[in-house]
């Protein structure tokens, strides 16, 4: 799962960075709320941890306007500023919860975690396409009636096919839902896992369900490759 941060605080925002890539989600930094308004729109984030006091539009105007513009991902807001009308302005605002500086990391991941927990319960759990098939919640796969083994990368990189089948998905576009900001976006590493998942899903069924798009990308048929 991929997390904003947007924080502008440089040490605090490595830190949540840090201990959030510890628990297996990928997180990304916005040291603003324009940042974060331009982020939001080139891709898709699961939650958005937001401080209050950002240079330029506040947090507040910032998750206002994000939800104005469509975003439905929980979003847990951070202050220094503890005072009810703080609390119901950010809610109002359009925040799902709120955590007042300092804190520990296991209330902020507890908080963050329970908010996941309830846009699953709201969400698919399950994605199909053909017979392959995926369990979100339990992070599992099948073809058929057949478990398949995959690694987290693995996994977070064939959700994101699942979830726009028949869809042609650039090279970059994978590199950004997959993995964080930071990657180097010259590597190879998406080709190198479109041949792991291959290996998986496809050449022990004699089935052919990533497709490579000349020039372009990579596509998952409708059809799981049947």
């Amino acid at each position: 799962m991929r997390v904003l941060v947007v924080e502008d605080e440089t040490k605090m925002a490595r830190l949540l960075c840090r201990g959030l890539g510890e628990q297996g989600l990928t997180a990304e930094i916005a040291p603003s709320g324009e940042a974060a308004l331009s982020m939001a729109r080139s891709r898709d984030y699961d939650a958005v941890i937001l401080d209050v006091m950002l240079p330029g539009i506040d947090g507040f105007a910032t998750c206002r306007r994000l939800r104005e513009n469509g975003m439905s991902s929980p979003m847990l807001m951070l202050t220094a500023r503890g005072s009810v009308q703080d609390r119901v302005a950010g809610l109002d605002g359009g925040a799902d919860d709120y955590l007042t500086k300092p804190f520990s990391f296991a209330e902020l991941l507890a908080r963050l975690r329970a908010l996941l927990r309830r846009r699953e319960s709201e969400s698919p759990s399950m994605l199909v396409a053909g017979d392959l098939s995926m369990d979100r919640s339990a992070r599992k796969v099948w073809r058929g009636k057949k478990e398949i083994p995959l690694t987290g990368k693995e996994f977070a990189l064939l959700e994101v096919f699942m979830r726009r089948p028949g869809q042609m998905l650039s090279r970059l576009e994978l590199l950004e839902q997959a993995w964080d900001q930071d990657y180097q976006h010259r590597s190879n590493v998406i080709e190198v896992y479109i041949r792991y998942l291959r290996r998986k899903i496809d050449h022990p069924f004699a089935t052919n369900t990533l497709e490579t798009v000349r020039g372009a990308g990579y596509r998952l048929r409708k059809d799981g490759g049947r």
